[in-house]
C-alpha cells in the first residue's frame, strides 16, 4: 500500500486548506504557491502515487477529475477564456507529491509553457 501524503490529510481536512470542491470521488483545494491567478488542484480522495499506478477500476474517479475542472473552471470565471489541466508523473516529469494531482490554472494568458 502507498504512503500516506499531505494531500491525505487534506481530504480528511486534518491541516487548513481552502477546499472549493469535495465529494465521495474528488477533492480541490487553492495551491498554496499558485503559478497563476487561479490554481487549484484536484486530487481523487483514493492514494493513487503516479499515472502509473492507475488501474481500470479508477476510470470513474479519473473523469470525475475532468468533470470538477470543467465545474471549477466555470465557477472561476476562466472556462470562456482557457485555461491549463496538468498532470506530472515521477520525478522527470516534474511530480513532487506522490498522489496524483491535476493542476487546474488559469486567470491570465499562460503561453506555450508554464512551468520553467
Amino acid at each position: 500500500m502507498a504512503e500516506e501524503t499531505i494531500f491525505s490529510k487534506i481530504i480528511r481536512k486534518e491541516i487548513p486548506s481552502d477546499i472549493v470542491y469535495q465529494d465521495d470521488l474528488v477533492t480541490a483545494f487553492r495551491d498554496i504557491t499558485p503559478r497563476a491567478p487561479v490554481h487549484i488542484l484536484i486530487i481523487p480522495n483514493k492514494l493513487i502515487p503516479t499515472v502509473n499506478d492507475i488501474e481500470a477500476e479508477d476510470e470513474l474517479v479519473m473523469g470525475r477529475l475532468f468533470t470538477v475542472a470543467k465545474k471549477i473552471a466555470k465557477e472561476e470565471g476562466i472556462a470562456d477564456d482557457g485555461f491549463r489541466l496538468i498532470m506530472n508523473c515521477n520525478s522527470h516529469g516534474g511530480q513532487e507529491v506522490y498522489h496524483i494531482h491535476m493542476h487546474l490554472v488559469g486567470g491570465r494568458p499562460l503561453g506555450p509553457l508554464l512551468m520553467s
